[in-house]
């Protein structure tokens, strides 16, 4: 039973507050510590963060908060969970009357609390432009869903369940031991209480069975090679009506042969023969969508950059769109013939290069 440890864990203490703490103290000081703790910011602070989950999990339900302070009142001898109160109650000690069945109605009658769902991870690999320009795609999840044949009761169709021999339906067995009662859970029906006549040969008695989703999720435009987007109660489902998890999707980029990222903005590269780079041309640039014409100013140098406004990463909320960086190549002949040779030693003289 998980009330075994509030013997040993002192949960105000794990979340820095006093035992007098008001509901809305306890939830900021949890807040504040999983702020601090979270391992998704702190690596290394996994067992930390579980520790103070594990107390906001108690402390934070006012049903099980009352139960953990009287079990803790009481002390562990109460609820039988080894060892004895020990000397000096004698006679007095009989008025306890049976504390093993006070605990058995504690914790056997507690509301169970809804619980949130599982976090999910998965993998998104996406093309250069998707990543650049934003896309709304698919991603398909492992999931786990109520069982076609028994509907989710884990028995098999025709058969149901009954109460446990061995424990009466009460989930666990007691020892009497003088003016105490011993408890411990029934090892014949783990604690249900019941158990099943013939379980479902599908889901071998889970209730449950292996199938899968599919989950559209949004991709801004700008993503990275490498980057982590949370989709906000998109993970698992939670259990009792509790908040379905988070989703989160690692981002892969492929690389893209003409083009790449500089920030917001795409770059890319254009090669234009040493003849217009010295007298000025245009040229036809591809984009991720249409082709541009661009200006290519005469005596333009090679490795020089020119800007095309608002062809990079689109506007998105804040963040402006970013421009497409176009380098300028420029295209020297390997060989010259007779004729070309002299035209460029003519040239050479007339621009003053062949003085020495």
């Amino acid at each position: 039973m998980a009330e075994r440890e509030w013997f040993d864990k002192d949960y105000y203490k794990v979340l820095g507050v006093t035992s007098s703490a008001t509901d809305k103290e306890i939830t900021r000081a949890y807040r504040k510590l999983a702020k601090e703790l979270h391992p998704d910011t702190n690596p290394g602070s996994e067992e930390k963060f579980k520790e103070i989950s594990a107390a906001y999990d108690v402390l934070g339900d006012a049903d099980k908060r009352k139960e953990y302070d009287e079990v803790r009142r009481l002390g562990p001898a109460a609820a039988g969970f080894g060892g004895g109160f020990g000397g000096g109650f004698g006679a007095n000690a009989a008025d306890f009357g049976d504390l093993g069945d006070l605990f058995g109605g504690l914790f056997g009658g507690r509301r169970q609390r809804a619980a949130r769902g599982a976090d999910v991870e998965t993998a998104l690999h996406l093309a250069f432009k998707d990543a650049v320009q934003g896309i709304t795609t698919t991603v398909t999840l492992p999931s786990n869903e109520a069982c076609h044949s028994c509907g989710g009761r884990g028995a098999a169709p025709g058969s149901g369940f009954v109460t446990c021999e061995r424990c009466g339906g009460r989930g666990v067995l007691n020892d009497d031991q003088g003016p105490f009662a011993m408890s411990s859970i029934c090892p014949v029906c783990q604690g249900r209480g019941g158990r099943i006549v013939t379980p479902c040969p599908t889901c071998a008695g889970t209730g449950r069975e292996p199938s899968s989703r599919r989950v559209n999720v949004r991709i801004p435009p700008g993503v990275v090679d490498g980057q982590r987007i949370r989709l906000k109660g998109k993970g698992n489902p939670g259990s009792r009506g509790g908040p379905a998890g988070d989703l989160f999707v690692d981002v892969h980029v492929a690389s893209e042969p003409n083009f790449a990222r500089r920030g917001r903005d795409v770059t890319t590269n254009v090669t234009v023969p040493i003849t217009a780079a010295m007298l000025g041309t245009t040229v036809t640039v591809p984009t991720l969508d249409e082709p541009v014409t661009l200006k290519v100013p005469a005596g333009t140098q090679a490795g020089q950059t020119m800007r095309v406004r608002g062809r990079g990463v689109p506007a998105h909320g804040k963040n402006p769109a970013g421009d497409l960086l176009v380098t300028v190549q420029v295209a020297i002949p390997k060989k010259l013939n007779k004729e070309q040779r002299s035209a460029v030693e003519r040239l050479a003289h007339a621009l003053g290069e062949d003085e020495s």
